[in-house]
């Protein structure tokens, strides 16, 4: 296997992946929400069905290539990478990250929570203050249309937010980020999913020992009846990588 070198950065599916542990993504993103001037960085947390839906959604493609960083999300990237590259790509999933960068700076970190059904973004905000002490920088939630994207936008940039959260979905948060980047300016900006939720309370987060073995996924989709039509695009993906993986041949 290839050792992984700190900024490595690998392609999976003609989309960027970066091999990078969870600490020295935290270090990478705190120096980026300190650093003057201010300038904006997008994140990804690659998983499975991104690249599944990426097929068909060519914004969805570009702004996940432009990304300042993109981290391998599960177990499901992990295996991608080694069987198409064969190298070891360390996890750091999404809550993991923002759970990360508010244990390490605290009430120092000014958080825009952006997302998830009116009134959930404003619990996460009040449990993460009480948790971890970082600032309330503003609170929207994800049920607008394009039409309104500026609006919330200049909501995020006159925040003065250090990190923004945006949990609208996959595809539809990373487009945000990626088109409004230069206006909302924030320093750091993170396509997180059900992080909000989680925070929030409304969604458990897979136990333990299923996160440390990689396979919480299984754990949520077979739980969850909610989550039950994401295990076709799951199937898919394995179909993808072996196929990718006999055309291109063995590493």
């Amino acid at each position: 296997m290839t050792i992984p070198t700190p900024r490595q950065r690998l392609t999976l599916f003609d989309l960027p992946l970066d091999v990078v542990t969870l600490d020295q993504t935290l270090d990478r993103l705190g120096e980026w929400i300190y650093r003057q001037p201010r300038a904006p960085h997008t994140v990804v947390t690659l998983n499975p069905e991104f690249i599944v839906q990426s097929r068909t959604q060519p914004d969805f493609v570009n702004a996940m290539q432009v990304a300042d960083l993109v981290t391998a999300d599960g177990v499901g990237i992990v295996w991608a990478a080694r069987q198409l590259t064969a190298t070891e790509v360390p996890r750091a999933p999404g809550f993991d990250i923002v759970q990360g960068l508010m244990q390490r700076h605290g009430a120092d970190l000014r958080v825009f929570f952006l997302g998830a059904k009116p009134g959930v973004a404003e619990v996460a905000a009040q449990n993460a203050a009480r948790d971890y002490g970082v600032q309330v920088a503003g609170i929207h939630h994800g049920y607008f249309d394009l039409p309104e994207d500026q609006r919330v936008a200049e909501l995020v940039r006159d925040s003065g937010a250090d990190l923004l959260l945006t949990a609208m979905g996959a595809g539809r948060q990373e487009t945000f980020n990626q088109y409004w980047r230069q206006v909302m300016n924030t320093p750091v900006m993170i396509g997180c999913g059900g992080v909000i939720d989680v925070l929030a309370g409304n969604a458990d987060l897979a136990p333990a020992w299923t996160r440390r073995l990689g396979v919480e996924w299984i754990w949520r989709v077979g739980l969850d009846r909610k989550r039950w039509n994401r295990a076709p695009r799951l199937a898919q993906f394995v179909r993808m990588v072996r196929a990718e993986k006999k055309r291109v041949g063995p590493k």
